[in-house]
Parts: C-alpha cells; structure tokens; sequence
C-alpha cells in the first residue's frame, strides 16, 4: 500500500494512506543499514501488519523530488512564509534569509504578511514595495478577521506547502483556517502517541484535500546561511539579475566597487535599500565565515 507520511516520532512514521486512514509504522532495518532516513513527506509502500490497529512497516521509500534539511522535509513544491506586518514588527532580515535558502534550493515562496488589521495602510504599501521586485509572490491576511484567507487558499491548492516562520505572527491561526481539522489531524496522532510513546516537537503534514498538503514546522528565531560561498549570493536576490553585467568591472559583487550599477539602482530607488541592506549583512557574515575558514 502507499502513502504520505504526515510525522514522525521517536522511530515511528504516521502513514496517511488515502482511502484507509492513518497508519503508525516502523522503517525496516534495511533503511538503517543504507544510512537512509524517512522524512515527514515522503510518499512510502508499507506492509499492514495489523488493520484494526492500523500498524504496518515501511518497507520501500519512493524517490523524491525535494529535500529540506532545516525543516526536514520531503516533496515540497512551494513554501509559505509568514511574518506578522505588526506586532511584532517583522524582522525583514530574517525573512529574506528565509527566501535565500528557498531560493537555493529552487522553491518557490509565498510571502504572506499576517495582522493587516494591526498596521497602517502606508506600512503594508511599504512591504509591499520592498518585495515587489523578489519575484515571490506577496500577499497580506488578518486570521483575525479571515481576511485573505480564500486567496491563500487558492495558492496552496494542488501544492505541497512547508508553511514557515518566527513565533507570535499566528502561524498556527492560519492553519487552523485553512486546515480546519487540523487539530482532529493532530488527535488522531498523539491517541497513538499516548500508548507509551514519546512526544517532542516536529514537522507536521495536514492534509487540505486531495492533492493539497500544508506543513506546520517549528518557528524560528534565526536562520544559517548554510553552504553558500559568498560570492554566490547576489544571484539569491532577483532584483539583482537585470543589473547583472552592467557593472563596471566584471564579477562585481556589489559591496565597494566603484562603478556598481546594483548600488547605483538602490540610491535611484529602484531596488529597496532594505533588501540591500540584508543583502550586506548576509554578504559580509558569509565573508567573516570564510576568514575563520581559512585562518
């Protein structure tokens, strides 16, 4: 039989299979023994070892089409990102970190800024002008007033979503809006958890509808850049790329060099000074890494 799994506990997978239900399972030895570990997402074959009891063990992992360290995560085909647009005020360095690491891995990312209500319509025209040129798409929600919520709704239909982002901005709200059986979801796991297992805090995968799946990940506070030379990383910001070739010297990277036409773009307006201002700090944390490296 196949399916998803939704979470992971402690050596146990919880298998939804559609039509059948949620299955607790083990992987087989042989995962171990290839140093091959499953992950929340990916799309499995187990054997059923007791129906009533809805036990099995997975006995075949299928290939997958992404991968995710942090979230470890499997056949993700876009991310949710949400940050609040007050309340706490959003940290925007964090996020276009977030959006580097995505923009590594290929993944394409909705930037949905939560508690409109909570803001001026100038502040969320200023959010909306810093992201303008990121090519993710943006858009703005209040859970409080179920505001958005439809056409968040439309993004995520027919998509595998890891949904991301710090504590405090009603990431759980939100999915409790677009999932709302999300907690019977999460019910039907920790009545099997109780059985004597051992309970911490993981990736999660709801089931929307058919086809549709949304992770709930752990917040964060602080994101690594991982292993990225610096060099590389002006080409995780899209609103350089147009610029790309118009420097005076070949190989800029758009930090001191005269002549830049990246820096030119930002004091003219056209790329957002904070978005280049994250840029900066990333550039230069990537440059202090590299020194110790080497030192």
């Amino acid at each position: 039989m196949q399916g998803k799994i939704m979470k992971g506990i402690a050596g146990f997978f919880y298998v939804y299979i559609e039509g059948m239900g949620l299955y607790e399972c083990k992987a087989k030895g042989i995962f171990r023994n290839r140093r091959i570990r499953p992950l929340v997402g990916d799309v499995v074959e187990i054997e059923i070892l007791d129906e009533e009891e809805k036990e099995g063990n997975i006995v075949k992992l299928l290939p997958r089409s992404t991968e995710l360290v942090r979230p470890a995560v499997a056949n993700i085909d876009q991310a949710l990102v949400i940050f609040a647009a007050a309340k706490p005020k959003p940290n925007l360095s964090l996020l276009d970190r977030f959006l580097v690491m995505m923009d590594r891995q290929s993944i394409d990312v909705i930037i949905c800024f939560n508690k409109k209500d909570e803001t001026s319509e100038e502040e969320l025209e200023r959010l909306g002008r810093i992201y303008a040129g990121c090519k993710s798409r943006l858009l703005f929600t209040s859970a409080r007033y179920q505001e958005g919520i439809n056409e968040l709704k439309e993004m995520l239909l027919g998509h595998t979503t890891t949904v991301a982002g710090p504590s405090g901005v009603g990431k759980s709200t939100l999915i409790n809006l677009l999932v709302p059986d999300a907690c019977m979801q999460t019910g039907t796991i920790s009545e099997k958890i109780d059985r004597g297992k051992h309970t911490t805090r993981h990736s999660e995968l709801f089931r929307m509808e058919a086809g549709s799946y949304i992770f709930d990940t752990p917040g964060f506070s602080s994101l690594e850049p991982g292993d990225m030379e610096k060099e590389e990383l002006r080409y995780s910001f899209p609103e350089f790329e147009r610029y790309e070739g118009s420097c005076r010297f070949q190989g800029c990277v758009h930090m001191m060099e005269p002549g830049c036409a990246v820096k030119a773009a930002v004091s003219d307006g056209l790329i957002s000074q904070e978005r280049y201002d994250s840029y900066m700090l990333l550039f230069r944390e990537l440059y202090e890494r590299e020194k110790r490296r080497y030192s």
